[in-house]
């Protein structure tokens, strides 16, 4: 061989190896790897900087999860595409994986600073059994992140928006518990990608914006999806301008409740359907008397007692952090007071003579 050839051989599989090595690689074996870097998901970790395969995507109204920031990502098989739905989570092919990373900035004041990796979950859809989730949880030193099966509680601190410092017990799952909110009475499922969460302008790193269900039609990794005028939105639920107070409400309902309290949820003896597609106010529980618990407040109380949130239930097991009455039961150890703001501000606005019967 001569050595020009030799040369652009060794240039040909060193350019092969570089782009291998600079994207995502992940083949579903039956199993999950036990270390993250396996799957070469990011370029850079800490930043959550995302290697070629990997989308990134946000959406309006997120789950409320002890405080903890989220990035969130999706990787589509070679040709793979998004089927587009209105109303439900959409469909995406077998070898697709959703990636969701939590993490806390050591000051909310300054979000683009310093900040603590605490665990990256991945949801993978499978040939043979749907959709498997797993966590994996970051190291001390923040380059790798390691497969969790029984779960665990980490301690976490940082400075709120207010500055003042506060601490938690982070809940990682176990594999089991993926199930409760994913799950419900039917299979697992995704709950966050749907036209109504993704309908909005995400920020791109190469410096452009766009309408995220747009850019994935442009893209060609979303089919069916109509402008995206015409598709629903959620109200953003801690931004006045984005809806009406109700609106909003069913916002923060449709993400942090719903995915129990559905036909098909976990919750869905209790009578109420939180989800956003429902209007009426007995299915947000208003005037219903609560069922089930020992604790005082749910034999005594309404779901929704109008105008009244201390007689509220739904208020009262979101301000608890008793774990035999509060709700949700997972993804929190705290109480989210500006969520619990919000939910007492649309109880107050409820007129006790407009429910009399329901």
């Amino acid at each position: 061989m001569s050595r020009r050839l030799f040369i652009l051989v060794w240039l040909l599989c060193a350019a092969g190896a570089s782009a291998h090595a600079d994207s995502v690689q992940f083949e579903w074996t039956g199993f999950f790897a036990r270390n993250l870097s396996t799957y070469n998901l990011f370029a850079d970790p800490v930043q959550q900087i995302p290697n070629d395969g990997l989308v990134p995507y946000d959406i309006i109204t997120p789950l409320f999860s002890d405080y903890a920031h989220k990035q969130r990502f999706i990787y589509l098989p070679p040709g793979g595409v998004i089927e587009y739905s209105e109303t439900e989570a959409f469909a995406f092919p077998v070898g697709s994986v959703i990636v969701k990373t939590f993490f806390y900035p050591h000051d909310f004041q300054k979000p683009d600073d310093e900040r603590r990796l605490i665990e990256t979950r991945l949801l993978v859809h499978t040939e043979k059994k749907g959709w498997m989730g797993a966590a994996y949880v970051w190291n001390d030193d923040q380059t790798d992140a390691d497969l969790s099966i029984i779960g665990n509680r980490l301690p976490v601190e940082w400075t709120h928006h207010d500055g003042e410092r506060r601490t938690t017990q982070y809940t990682i799952p176990n594999m089991n518990q993926c199930r409760f909110c994913h799950a419900g009475h039917g299979e697992n499922k995704p709950l966050s990608p749907t036209a109504r969460q993704l309908n909005h302008d995400y920020a791109y790193a190469d410096g452009h914006t766009a309408n995220q269900l747009a850019e994935w039609t442009k893209r060609g990794i979303l089919s069916g999806a109509p402008e995206p005028q015409a598709s629903p939105r959620v109200a953003q639920w801690n931004d006045p301008q984005a809806g009406t107070l109700f609106d909003r409400v069913r916002g923060y309902f449709d993400t942090n409740c719903a995915h129990c309290h559905n036909p098909d949820g976990l919750a869905s003896s209790k009578r109420i359907d939180l989800r956003y597609r429902q209007t009426e106010p007995w299915q947000r529980g208003v005037g219903l008397r609560s069922t089930g618990g020992s604790h005082t407040a749910s034999r005594l109380e309404k779901v929704v007692a109008a105008g009244h949130p201390e007689r509220s239930s739904v208020y009262l097991r979101m301000k608890s952090t008793d774990f035999t009455f509060m709700m949700p039961q997972l993804s929190r150890s705290v109480v989210h007071s500006e969520g619990t703001d919000l939910i007492a501000e649309w109880i107050t606005s409820l007129s006790p003579e407009s429910v009399d019967g329901l």
